[in-house]
């Protein structure tokens, strides 16, 4: 599928089901989770599809391909709902309480964020490392990126498809971390321009509260099949 907005096109890739093991750390806990098929962008969301979705006048955008960042997870879900509504498919998405409740329709044929278990799983692309390749070759990370966000897709992309899965941006996942200890607060993966490199790994997990927002984290839309 591909996403066509004015001279834009932004494609995702078919991700076929299968099954991945997630990690805790701090429980020490392992898990497995059944994936179904889904489609996942080949990048995360750039600055040009970003602000052109939301119609985000402002000239500077136009061709930016760099990842759009300083996006809460509350951003992200909004802007899911926006390009849904755009292509004219069903929200992910009811916003209720002023943005404290979030109602996910699991049936809706719109866009919206990947669960952590389908990122995890499209990231490692049936490799079985903490990386899928030579992070040099892969990923933007603090070594390598002279302190900056690149361009989406200059490195090499996993077995899959997919660029910038680890390193530039960190990227929002649909999950609550652990309700009980940390409330609200929602998983981001991936890893970033500004992060060490045992920070850029399939299996590294993050998390925030849901308004949080920085300058080396993102998104990357996923759709249901």
């Amino acid at each position: 599928m591909i996403i066509e907005l004015n001279s834009m096109k932004y494609p995702l890739v078919d991700i076929s089901g299968g099954t991945v093991k997630l990690r805790d750390d701090r429980l020490k806990r392992e898990w497995n989770i059944e994936i179904k098929p889904f489609l996942l962008a080949s990048y995360p969301v750039t600055n040009e599809l970003y602000h052109t979705v939301l119609n985000d006048s402002s000239a500077s955008f136009a061709g930016d391909s760099k990842p759009a960042v300083n996006i809460s997870w509350n951003d992200a879900i909004n802007f899911c709902n926006v390009i849904s509504e755009r292509m004219g498919l069903n929200k992910c998405y009811s916003v209720h309480e002023n943005g404290e409740h979030i109602q996910m329709d699991w049936e809706a044929n719109g866009f919206r964020l990947p669960t952590e278990a389908e990122w995890q799983y499209a990231c490692k692309a049936g490799t079985a490392g903490y990386t899928y390749g030579e992070l040099d070759k892969i990923a933007w990370y603090r070594d390598n990126s002279a302190g900056t966000p690149h361009e989406v897709g200059k490195k090499e992309p996993n077995a899959w498809g997919l660029y910038d899965m680890l390193g530039n941006v960190w990227e929002w996942c649909f999950d609550l971390y652990d309700e009980q200890v940390y409330g609200s607060y929602r998983i981001f993966r991936g890893g970033s321009w500004a992060e060490e490199a045992r920070g850029c790994g399939a299996s590294c997990r993050r998390r925030s509260h849901p308004t949080f927002s920085i300058d080396d984290l993102g998104f990357r839309l996923a759709r249901s099949l």
